[in-house]
């Protein structure tokens, strides 16, 4: 039966057109590379990986995971909170010129950058986490939509920025409104609607690639807690608004209820991701100081060998108090230099060996057709 198992695992599904019929050419070669790295392993990411580490901040070439296994980060990622009020820098501080130079250097070492938008309440001014309505009142014709399609304006301003060297739009994966299944954010589950979380999906998706034209965008779906596929899909905004799929879940109690949680998670996401053609990641995970030695080991890859995913990722290390990657001396260093070596995760010296220039998946074939959105 193992066998079995493992056959299936390793059978390439069917992969969904793009969510943009008009993307540019390196962000459908980054569709397809997701697809390609899938079937190799599971590629190791962090947020904020570059900007800032367990005692300092801003050192240039700095990385906590390559000073404790030699090797960075196959996907690093980055936040884009108060990007939309104007500042100059992020919620976590981070200056956004500098945040564009680490995407672009990121890209050009091969790696891949994924970007979340813990943006303000566009009806109160408050934080991501004023949970006052907002929805109904953003949507057209509500009495905030227009300052949330400035947002969206400075949104796209920005993500047309990122260019590389030879003047390439680099290619990044955008989750927005993530952990919706939850309550904490402005756009969850007790804020709004299902349709109304679905209308704003779609008219963030369409507002972008049509009245701004920002093309260089994957847009991954991520939420937080859900018991079934049914769960999982109720905020659905349709196969053609969306690429990726995961979903957040950190380890706060046992590691076996942990495990148990992620087990139940993932063979519901490796399902959906099958039947929608769609590219499945555990977009946030972790233990907060990861004071059990070897958690790498027995605790994550455990669970993470037994499913097809594009990568993982776990959270920043903001502080002493608050990381989620090991640094040089952190009690699970060695167990995750074994994570690092392991034949099922990939790090950024084997990602970026994979070329660039992936072989096309098996697109279904009612998306070879260019969708023509409203």
């Amino acid at each position: 039966m193992k066998h079995i198992f493992l056959a299936l695992l390793l059978t390439p599904f069917i992969l969904h057109a793009q969510s943009d019929p008009q993307a540019t050419p390196a962000a459908k070669q980054l569709h397809q590379r997701l697809y390609k790295l899938m079937q190799r392993g599971i590629m190791f990411g962090h947020q904020d990986d570059l900007a800032y580490g367990v005692g300092w901040k801003y050192e240039h070439g700095r990385s906590d995971v390559r000073s404790v296994c030699g090797d960075g980060p196959a996907v690093y990622g980055w936040d884009l909170g108060h990007l939309e009020l104007g500042r100059s820098h992020n919620l976590d501080s981070v200056p956004f010129d500098s945040l564009r130079s680490y995407i672009r250097t990121v890209y050009e070492s091969g790696g891949i950058n994924t970007l979340s938008w813990h943006g303000n309440n566009p009806a109160t001014g408050g934080s991501a986490w004023d949970t006052s309505l907002a929805v109904t009142a953003i949507l057209p014709g509500g009495s905030s939509s227009a300052t949330y399609t400035a947002w969206l304006d400075k949104l796209a301003d920005f993500m047309l920025s990122l260019k590389a060297g030879d003047g390439t739009l680099i290619p990044v994966i955008f989750r927005p409104f993530h952990e919706h299944t939850g309550s904490w954010f402005w756009w969850g589950q007790h804020q709004c609607t299902s349709m109304e979380f679905r209308t704003l999906w779609q008219y963030t998706v369409n507002y972008l690639q049509i009245q701004k034209h920002v093309h260089n965008l994957l847009f991954a779906y991520s939420a937080a807690d859900f018991n079934n596929e049914k769960d999982y899909l109720e905020r659905w905004p349709g196969d053609d608004f969306v690429d990726i799929i995961g979903f957040d879940l950190y380890q706060s109690g046992s590691a076996a209820n942990y495990q148990h949680l992620l087990r139940e998670r993932l063979h519901v996401l490796q399902e959906i991701a099958a039947a929608h053609g769609m590219i499945p990641a555990l977009t946030e995970t972790g233990l907060e100081r990861i004071p059990e030695a070897s958690w790498w080991t027995q605790t994550l890859l455990p669970v993470l060998q037994n499913y097809k995913l594009s990568y993982v990722l776990v959270w920043r290390n903001g502080r002493p108090d608050h990381y989620y990657a090991p640094y040089p001396g952190q009690a699970s260093a060695e167990d995750f230099k074994k994570f690092h070596a392991n034949e099922h995760t990939l790090f950024l010296e084997e990602a970026k060996s994979i070329k660039d220039k992936a072989e096309s998946p098996t697109l279904k074939a009612e998306s070879i057709k260019q969708k023509v959105k409203s």
